[in-house]
């Protein structure tokens, strides 16, 4: 069993044409070829791989071709963070929107999530078009002083977010006030 034994599969998710499942041990090789390509990284600081393994991060395969496409970041208890970074080869076809829609699903209907956020460079404009995909709407921009700061950090960085009753009403579930009268 080792290693594999420990990744709980209850946290599995399953979209169209992906499989998630948190990041463990054996996924540390394709996440560090994943992160030593610049333009993966060009918005990002990079951390130690290690930092990505357990519960709040999903490796992301494709179902197809069994290929790892990246990961998602779904971390937190009542407001989680949304997350996610995927091969170059990945890009424009709708990873990114079907892996975060089916972890909001889940954190909302099942996961006790109250709020979900997620934070970009302003220059992102790639993962900003997934936030507003994924349903999550423009709150504010605001600036931080980072030691070495990437290029495009003086435009900032922008917070997206989507609460459950936002989430509730966009998929025609009546709010709870609205079902009391």
């Amino acid at each position: 069993m080792g290693q594999l034994a420990r990744v709980r599969h209850d946290l599995r998710v399953e979209t169209e044409r992906l499989t998630l499942r948190p990041v463990g041990p054996s996924d540390v090789d394709a996440l560090r070829e994943l992160h030593a390509d610049p333009e993966v990284m060009r918005y990002l600081d990079p951390a130690p791989v290690e930092n990505y393994l357990g519960e709040s991060f999903h490796a992301a395969f494709e179902k197809a071709s069994g290929r790892f496409a990246g990961w998602f970041e779904f971390k937190g208890t009542g407001e989680v963070e949304l997350g996610y970074r995927l091969h170059r080869a990945c890009w424009g076809l709708g990873y990114a929107t079907e892996g975060g829609k089916a972890l909001i699903e889940r954190g909302f209907t099942v996961g006790g999530v109250r709020r979900v956020v997620a934070t970009t460079m302003f220059v992102n404009a790639g993962s900003r078009r997934v936030m507003e995909k994924c349903g999550l709407r423009h709150v504010r921009t605001f600036h931080v002083d980072f030691p070495e700061p990437l290029p495009g950090s003086e435009y900032g960085e922008v917070e997206y977010a989507l609460t459950k009753e936002e989430w509730q009403r966009a998929q025609g579930e009546p709010h709870v006030a609205d079902r009391l009268g």
